[in-house]
């Protein structure tokens, strides 16, 4: 077939040459294409759900009740170890709580009952059961928590009040009770 210049008329078909069962290079940017642009949005939607819902720390609260004072023979108690990070105390009829954070670095010092003193593992520190620090790194003593009888004759004690030996707060009244 020739047309009026004499010049073969070529037609285009589109299926010639391709086997139906053949994956073409369209079909797989196509596909990439199209896969990138619905994990693009199926990314966007889990942000956006994940804004609708914000993580949330909830934290024990700062009061706590540690049990008649009577159940606190004299030395330290290590029973709020592990929970509030306090140490109930019972020195010479004086109870208090410690709480145990390294004025270092934040570190929990252990309570060394043979040798009488508080021994923080991450640098030495060294403290008296009072609390006074007297060898190590640490810049000053630990701190003192708030306690008092609540009610029913329990100690209260509420770590959001502390008080400070260099501001000579240990003396305050809500620092210590004294024990009966």
């Amino acid at each position: 077939m020739a047309t009026e210049d004499n010049t073969p008329e070529i037609k285009f078909r589109r299926d010639v040459g391709v086997d139906k069962g053949e994956i073409s290079r369209r079909k797989v940017l196509g596909f990439f294409g199209w896969g990138a642009f619905w994990a693009t949005i199926a990314g966007t939607l889990a942000g956006t759900g994940r804004f609708m819902f914000p993580s949330v720390t909830y934290e024990k609260s700062p009061i706590f009740k540690a049990g008649f004072p009577k159940d606190y023979p004299p030395g330290v108690s290590t029973r709020f170890l592990g929970d509030q990070q306090t140490w109930i105390i019972n020195d010479n009829g004086m109870i208090y709580a410690l709480i145990a954070i390294c004025t270092h670095l934040g570190c929990t010092p252990d309570w060394l009952s043979n040798e009488n003193k508080f021994k923080c593992n991450c640098h030495g520190s060294g403290y008296y059961v009072s609390g006074v620090n007297y060898e190590g790194p640490a810049p000053r003593a630990m701190e003192r928590a708030a306690i008092s009888l609540a009610d029913d004759g329990q100690i209260l004690v509420d770590k959001s009040k502390k008080f400070a030996f260099e501001k000579g707060e240990w003396e305050k009244s809500d620092a210590f009770i004294k024990a009966t």
